[in-house]
């Protein structure tokens, strides 16, 4: 058997992120959202005031990406920035009621999601998934 009878692991895994993501992509669209903007309610739910310095690092994008995401989140009326009192220079997120909401609803597509993902994959199947996925990120240099 040569490495080329079957599509390399990394090939595959392209392949298979690409089809998930654009699946979860739809399903948040669905919903009212979009994979930036449910991964920046995330990041600001996880936490009562987030500034946008550690929130595009979270997020893994850079700062010019995440202001104009922020832009048209705080346009939208899903989301409030204000300076930082103690460092004029560091905006402080949070969200408003309606990004509250948004986040709810996005929340519910994303658990949905998972389980149609997940379905008819045993826990231990998934968790030795998980383990794959960390060596392979780990293979690569990632965390």
């Amino acid at each position: 058997m040569t490495p080329f009878d079957r599509p390399p692991v990394g090939m595959n895994l392209a392949r298979t992120a690409k089809v998930v993501a654009q699946a979860f992509d739809a399903a948040l669209v669905e919903a009212g959202g979009t994979l930036p903007v449910w991964v920046t309610l995330l990041s600001v739910k996880s936490r009562e005031l987030a500034n946008q310095r550690e929130l595009a690092g979270m997020i893994g994008i850079q700062g010019a990406t995440l202001t104009h995401h922020l832009n048209a989140m705080e346009t939208q009326g899903l989301l409030n920035r204000r300076r930082d009192p103690e460092n004029r220079r560091v905006h402080q997120v949070e969200l408003t009621e309606a990004g509250e909401a948004l986040f709810l609803k996005l929340r519910t597509a994303a658990l949905a999601f998972d389980k149609r993902l997940r379905a008819g994959l045993p826990d231990e199947r998934l968790a030795d998934f998980a383990e794959v996925l960390a060596a392979l990120r780990a293979n690569v240099g990632g965390k």
